[in-house]
């Protein structure tokens, strides 16, 4: 069962006791991104998860490390456009020690100025690789030609100019305005007890933080096309229409969209594109959901030459799709692997400390898997067409890295326009 605490300084604590496992899951999840930053800072939320990793007042890196490899657990963080995660696991009887270690880490870093400097050349060695990665580089230039300049098409890494440019003071101003019990949840999946949601509460309900995080405006979709130059061997399109938030009242239907048109070896863009005409090894869409707009995108990796074709056919089922909906036999296979999957998922404790923190953040509540297996039965054959209707007629985003200088003369944004 799910359980929501609010301490007194209204920092939020969600549970999900899981008596038959051995192990524990925790994060500690704060509502900053790089949605919340500015030019001048872009790439400060990841850089700041990297420097909370680097020495405490009374632990260095090396024993943060240490003290979850001493017991076969791990720690580890990630940063999104919107969430930052601070997570580990660990056994059961380990549960108190791992909330030690996060809550020293997010209370008492110490941001030394020599690991600073080292880790800023580390970060620019992670964009350089980035760099050097022209099918996850694609995505970035699709959030830059949905979104333009809102701070959802900025690049959650940011430039090297702007890291050489942080420093330890630019570093606990941000924590100041962000890192602010009013942004923070740390969740916990697992087998626990009690002693542990007292030792949480001790280390986190009482600190105090006055900052106020930036505000940003809904995003206007930009409907760009974007293409970067590169000597690779083959061309990484990505095709992209506004999507939906996600707490809209229609994300189950556009979950099962995307599901049949690209989320499977058996979806219409994978059968078609690679198993019947070989035109791809790689072919997806995906749909990224924020708190106040979304982004469903198409990805496919080929051959140059190859690119005007890709695009015809992509487009050409996105519009069969929304001009002649779905089969029911389609409907329910795609309704039966999303309920497989989501229970799959919830096997594991990760999974579920991940769900409670991404829901506690976006949404505000929380569904029972009862709840979500009746949302997922309740979509029709014409849910899933009214969604592709109202996001199938807008003009495309593009975006491409390739030998070539410019896209083909058949890959428009207008294609879909009607």
């Amino acid at each position: 069962m799910i359980q929501r605490h609010i301490c007194e300084n209204g920092l939020r604590i969600v549970t999900e006791k899981i008596p038959s496992v051995r192990s524990v899951a925790l994060g500690v999840w704060v509502r900053t991104g790089s949605r919340f930053e500015t030019e001048a800072n872009n790439g400060i939320s990841h850089f700041l998860e990297h420097m909370f990793f680097k020495g405490t007042e009374t632990r260095t890196a090396k024993e943060i490390a240490e003290s979850f490899d001493e017991i076969g657990g791990n720690v580890n963080a990630f940063t999104s456009k919107e969430y930052t995660c601070y997570y580990a696991r660990v056994l059961d009887r380990h549960a108190i020690m791992a909330v030690d270690v996060l809550s020293d880490m997010y209370f008492h870093s110490v941001f030394d100025e020599e690991e600073l400097e080292k880790e800023k050349n580390v970060v620019i060695e992670e964009i350089g690789m980035y760099e050097d990665t022209p099918d996850d580089l694609v995505h970035d230039l699709i959030a830059q030609a949905c979104y333009s300049d809102h701070p959802l098409g900025y690049s959650i890494l940011g430039t090297e100019e702007v890291l050489r440019s942080l420093t330890r003071s630019d570093l606990l101003t941000y924590i100041d305005h962000h890192y602010t019990p009013a942004n923070t949840v740390v969740t916990v999946a697992g087998n626990f007890d009690e002693q542990l949601l007292e030792a949480i509460k001790r280390r986190f309900s009482r600190y105090r933080r006055s900052g106020v995080s930036r505000q940003v405006g809904v995003p206007r979709f930009a409907g760009k096309s974007i293409i970067q130059t590169k000597a690779t061997e083959q061309a990484h399109l990505c095709i992209a229409v506004p999507g939906l938030p996600v707490g809209d009242e229609q994300i189950d239907s556009l979950i099962l969209l995307n599901n049949l048109l690209g989320g499977s070896m058996s979806s219409r863009l994978f059968q078609e594109i690679r198993e019947e005409r070989g035109l791809a090894y790689s072919v997806y869409s995906y749909h990224s959901a924020y708190s106040d707009s979304g982004m469903f995108t198409i990805y496919a990796g080929t051959a140059p030459e190859q690119v005007e074709q890709v695009f015809e056919i992509a487009t050409s089922i996105l519009a069969d799709v929304r001009d002649h909906g779905i089969s029911e036999k389609e409907l329910n296979k795609g309704k039966e692997q999303l309920k497989g999957s989501l229970m799959l998922s919830l096997e594991s404790t990760n999974s579920r400390m991940s769900r409670l923190g991404k829901n506690e953040l976006l949404l505000g509540r929380h569904y029972s898997l009862d709840e979500l297996i009746a949302r997922i039965d309740r979509v029709s054959t014409e849910a899933v067409a009214a969604i592709a209707d109202k996001l199938f007629r807008s003009p495309l985003a593009l975006a491409m890295v390739s030998p070539l200088e410019h896209f083909p003369a058949q890959v428009r944004s207008d294609v879909l326009v009607s």
